[in-house]
């Protein structure tokens, strides 16, 4: 990271500086999507940037998802970057003809001749009543697709370096954010800096347990490493940033220290990118392992609208804290006192006391 001056920003600053830098790095980018001229500026990430960069660059887009992809993909082969914004990760299965068939496609079917430079930003999460259509964690679905690049950072100096990385990249890169990291806050550096989009980032060291996360998830993950942490308990926390190109090694390198794994997800476990993680660690680090991994999700149904099922469906750090004092044995731990501590006090179907939807 840049040893430069650095600001404390928001996750959804972040963005909205990373993706301005690289308007301003080079004048083919441009962003597109449906509700980026709006007051709210979809979390605030787009403000501004119609008056900086004027409409030519910076525009809505009609609510015909499939048809402006293809716009997109179209407006890339001839030296155009674009950022489409679906919004919702649900809003974007109107475009999986084009995502999959196109864009994943095209390089490899034209032997690299063509590339189609797009990143297409989409949000996850749960909060305000989203439901079934509007909270869908879908990503496991995009990292299936070979010519695919999939990413989801979970902290704003992360969010900044990976939108300026996937704009530059000359793939299609699926960027994933999650509804409860816009408001959380950081030190990032002001100037322009990248983050590679293959590696995964080491976020606490441990030696009792390898606890894999990504996005929101990480955040969950750091609470627990930190109250376990008090028990005499060493929690490593790898934060994956990446679903593909999917950084294994990093998981190898910790599971041959800790022998243990557990992945964790907002998606449900079955066909997830937790479910691929354990499959290669198993395959390929069987013999480190002390006891089976194992992954928390969802459960394996629709995500439900009203916050009492809701509060119900996702996972929260108590819940997952108890899962990991079960598969440790951790004896000397006072779970209950510990969980207790975990729990939220705030309206769990909020990200922030402010939030007030709808994004």
């Amino acid at each position: 990271m840049s040893t430069e001056p650095t600001m404390l920003v928001t996750y959804a600053q972040a963005l909205l500086e990373g993706t301005r830098q690289a308007m301003e790095l080079d004048p083919n980018v441009i962003v597109i999507g449906e509700g980026v001229p709006d007051p709210g500026a979809i979390f605030g990430t787009t403000k501004g940037l119609l008056e900086q960069f004027g409409p030519r660059r910076v525009f809505d887009m009609p609510l015909s998802e499939n048809g402006i992809t293809g716009v997109c993909i179209g407006a890339s082969f001839h030296g155009i970057r674009p950022i489409l914004i679906h919004q919702r990760i649900d809003f974007a299965l109107l475009s999986l003809d084009q995502i999959i068939n196109n864009a994943a496609k095209w390089s490899y079917t034209f032997n690299g001749q063509k590339s189609v430079p797009l990143v297409i930003r989409m949000i996850i999460g749960r909060g305000w009543g989203q439901g079934p259509q509007h909270s869908q964690s879908l990503q496991a679905l995009f990292a299936h697709i070979p010519g695919l690049k999939v990413v989801m950072p979970s902290s704003p100096s992360d969010a900044k370096a990976l939108m300026i990385s996937a704009v530059e990249d000359n793939n299609p890169v699926i960027f994933i954010e999650h509804r409860w990291l816009q408001n959380i806050v950081e030190k990032v550096p002001k100037d322009p800096y990248r983050t590679p989009i293959d590696k995964a980032r080491l976020v606490r060291e441990g030696e009792h347990l390898s606890l894999v996360a990504f996005s929101y998830m990480v955040t969950e993950a750091i609470r627990i490493a930190d109250a376990l942490k008090e028990f005499g308990i060493d929690i490593e926390v790898i934060d994956m940033r990446s679903l593909r190109p999917l950084d294994i090694a990093s998981v190898s390198r910790s599971v041959r220290k800790t022998g243990k794994l557990i992945c964790l997800d907002s998606a449900t476990k079955v066909g997830s990118i937790s479910s691929e993680i354990i499959r290669q660690v198993v395959e390929n680090d069987w013999k480190y392992l002390d006891k089976a991994p194992i992954s928390l999700g969802t459960p394996d149904h629709p995500v439900p609208t009203t916050h009492y099922l809701a509060n119900r469906y996702y996972l929260e750090a108590d819940q997952i804290a108890r899962v990991i004092i079960d598969y440790l044995d951790a004896r000397e731990v006072n779970a209950d006192e510990l969980v207790e501590g975990l729990r939220r006090t705030m309206p769990l179907d909020k990200p922030f006391t402010e939030f007030s939807g709808p994004f």
